[in-house]
């Protein structure tokens, strides 16, 4: 189901994606490079990492250098932004390249529809070894449905990460099978490409002290007590440390020319912004801005892209970027054009608007399945040109100036009625959603409702 609004897709970019499919293919046919026709292509995406808390977006604090290092060294993306923050549905978008109500994940613990084409099924279909590790108990397969996209899928699940929660991993976990996992791949099929997802569950809350990282925060090792902002700045700082170690063993393993790495967030937080802490429940900048670049060694110019970004372009460009568009089923955008040529001007990226939804955290046991989506929806909105309109259910109208006024601090009241715009993708969501009454919806047992419950998922 396409959209009413003017997102550039593969059809309004058709032309200049050829011709970087055909700039790709040159490269691919330089003898120094055909023995691996594919990169491997590693996706690493943070839980609740807003980017104004990494050192590479302004952030005073020494939270990241090897996240920072990673993007420096590739196209990084300084307007980008989730479309839903919520940990499942913004993640299936990322994989389908789908809206939350066409992919029919629109809230945590309602799996994605089965069947929908992905990148990963494609690259899958292309030869690629892929696997997925997860550490965040939203993402189980009964409770996402996104196994259905890997070859393998690993729910790593091995030690308590939090007192609250049993059965969550740690950086370290994650880090160390994923890297197993990829050395075993790379010692029996050498010219396999391969796909490798890695889900890091840090700093999602409740944030935990990591005290191996306090001196380089300028906190005192030996601190307790600390405040909320300053735990989840460690949180960031500990996964750092890992992602660093990923990087390393990948580009270990692998040389890393043949290491197309994409790093994104799944959605940012709210740190009492608004009165609120937390993320899901409303459409304000902090839950939805996050970190995103691509980095592909000697084939990606270093570069910061000021244009607006969401996670949905993630696969497209992915796709774009080996040779291989996206066809018109995503709704993302392919940067491919503005990628993939060194040393050439970039080129001019149509006028965008993104489009935003929020839904209520999870579904709980007793809730109406049949209903569950329909009746979820809080808040939908969009951006473009600077400007965010905010439907806030049933019937609120928020407009901000995110120039003038970049922490929304001031709703300009110049709305009694959303604009048409608006109304028109109110009007989609709302018809995807009642289209999506006939999907399964899990009866999460009492094991789950705890696991979401203590993530603040439900109340």
């Amino acid at each position: 189901m396409r959209t009413w609004l003017p997102i550039p897709t593969r059809r309004t970019l058709r032309i200049p994606c050829l011709i970087a499919g055909f700039l790709v293919a040159l490269v691919a046919s330089d003898p120094a490079v055909q023995a691996r026709r594919f990169p491997n292509v590693i996706v690493v995406t943070v839980d609740t990492l807003r980017a104004d808390h990494l050192s590479s977006y302004g952030y005073s604090r020494l939270t990241s250098p090897n996240i920072d290092q990673l993007l420096a060294d590739g196209a990084r993306y300084s307007e980008a932004r989730t479309i839903e923050p919520l940990t499942n549905p913004a993640l299936s978008s990322l994989v389908t390249s789908l809206y939350p109500h066409q992919h029919g994940s629109t809230r945590n613990g309602l799996p994605i529809r089965p069947g929908l084409a992905s990148f990963t099924k494609q690259l899958n279909q292309r030869g690629f070894e892929s696997a997925a590790f997860v550490g965040n108990w939203t993402l189980k397969r009964e409770i996402s449905g996104l196994d259905e996209h890997f070859t393998e899928y690993r729910e790593v699940f091995s030690r308590k990460r939090w007192l609250v929660i049993k059965g969550e991993a740690t950086a370290a976990d994650i880090t160390e099978q994923a890297l197993e996992w990829m050395q075993q791949q790379v010692e029996e099929s050498p010219d396999k490409p391969l796909l490798l997802w890695v889900h890091y569950v840090e700093p999602h809350a409740p944030y935990r002290t990591q005290r191996s990282v306090l001196p380089q925060l300028g906190l005192p090792r030996a601190g307790d007590n600390l405040p909320a902002l300053d735990r989840y700045d460690s949180e960031i700082a500990f996964v750092d440390r890992w992602i660093g170690k990923l990087v390393e063993g990948v580009d270990r393993l692998t040389p890393p020319e043949d290491n197309l790495i994409v790093f994104a967030a799944d959605h940012g937080e709210s740190l009492g912004e608004h009165r609120y802490w937390g993320h899901g429940r409303n459409l304000f900048e902090p839950a939805l801005r996050i970190p995103l670049g691509f980095r592909w060694k000697g084939r990606l110019q270093p570069q910061v892209v000021d244009q607006p970004a969401t996670i949905l372009d993630i696969g497209p460009t992915v796709l774009g970027l080996i040779g291989y568009p996206a066809d018109d089923a995503y709704e993302g955008y392919d940067w491919t054009p503005q990628l993939a040529t060194p040393g050439s001007p970039l080129p001019a990226v149509p006028s965008r608007t993104t489009l935003l939804q929020a839904h209520k955290g999870a579904v709980q046991g007793v809730e109406d399945k049949k209903r569950a989506r329909e009746r979820g929806l809080l808040q939908i909105g969009l951006v473009h040109n600077g400007i965010k309109e905010i439907l806030g259910l049933p019937n609120k109208v928020y407009v901000f100036d995110l120039v003038e006024d970049p922490d929304e601090d001031h709703d300009r009241e110049v709305a009694q009625r959303p604009s048409t715009e608006l109304e028109q993708w109110f009007e989609s969501v709302q018809q995807g959603l009642i289209g999506a009454d006939g999907l399964p919806v899990p009866s999460l047992d009492a094991e789950d409702q705890d696991r979401m419950r203590s993530l603040g998922y439900l109340k």
